[in-house]
């Protein structure tokens, strides 16, 4: 059933991506005056995460970042599908590494390094950061049930060649590379998930709330000995995003136990507080929160 149903479904997300940009993007305001005047998806959730994390901030401004979120969301989720057809020249105009002097001295360094990013404007085209850079990527990613879907979202994700490993093995894959010393490498991780609240878990405040946070990427930087850094993502205008890598240390062990999870979670921050509606609001991000 699960294959019939991708089956029915590709055909049609690859004409959406093939689609000139206008009537591309004309897609997706109608995709999100259904999803956000008519279905109202996730709304309550969206409105309550806003509140909580801008509680200084007015009801029309809450509303006025609400409705730049949806479209933001609705242009950022058809540009994952746009990376079905999208060639390699036209993913390096859209989506544009600059001050490459820290990722080039990343590189210079020769020791892989683990690359955080957050739910934040084009997180999903991060992964093109194989056509700017000698270091093979890894992207780390949770399964999807449905195997077909599952199936399609490891070939966009590794499109530009990235090698696509599931959360819960990306450790043995990542001691395994790193003994074989099979060249530098770079594994992403999007770490702003919310965790569940048990035992030993780190806490700290994100957003104007005390949650507990991932600390896999540090864990597995100091395990290994690597770099640390964080994927910023800035949004030009709409299709056009400028990307850097902003290292966080390029000597990890020497850095206190949560002080680059600190970093990364400031760096993120910081982004969120400059221009909100390029966050992702639609998860329950803080329902551990103290």
């Amino acid at each position: 059933m699960h294959t019939l149903v991708y089956w029915l479904i590709f055909p049609f997300l690859w004409l959406v991506s093939i689609l000139p940009w206008k009537l591309f993007y004309l897609l997706s305001d109608i995709i999100c005056f259904i999803v956000y005047r008519i279905f109202q998806y996730r709304k309550k959730v969206v409105t309550t995460n806003l509140r909580n994390a801008f509680p200084e901030k007015s009801k029309e401004e809450i509303k006025k970042i609400r409705g730049k979120f949806y479209k933001h969301m609705c242009d950022m989720f058809l540009e994952m599908v746009k990376s079905i057809s999208i060639s390699d020249k036209t993913t390096k105009k859209h989506f544009k590494f600059i001050n490459t002097e820290s990722l080039r001295k990343l590189e210079a360094s020769g020791k892989s390094y683990v690359l955080l990013a957050g739910h934040y404007a084009s997180y999903e085209w991060g992964n093109c950061i194989d056509l700017s850079t000698s270091f093979k990527s890894v992207g780390v990613y949770k399964p999807i049930r449905n195997l077909s879907f599952d199936k399609l979202a490891k070939k966009i994700r590794g499109r530009f060649g990235a090698d696509i490993v599931p959360n819960n093995k990306i450790v043995r894959y990542a001691i395994s590379k790193e003994r074989k010393n099979a060249g530098g490498s770079i594994y992403g991780l999007v770490a702003d998930q919310s965790p569940k609240a048990w035992g030993n878990t780190y806490w700290s405040h994100f957003m104007n709330q005390e949650v507990p946070v991932f600390v896999g990427g540090e864990v597995l930087a100091k395990k290994l000995d690597l770099n640390i850094a964080y994927l910023k993502v800035d949004k030009v205008k709409r299709g056009y995003y400028e990307a850097e890598v902003v290292i966080i240390s390029d000597n990890i062990k020497s850095v206190p136990d949560y002080e680059a999870t600190e970093k990364y979670i400031s760096l993120l921050e910081a982004q969120i507080k400059k221009r909100p509606e390029l966050y992702l609001w639609t998860h329950k991000r803080w329902k551990h929160a103290r």
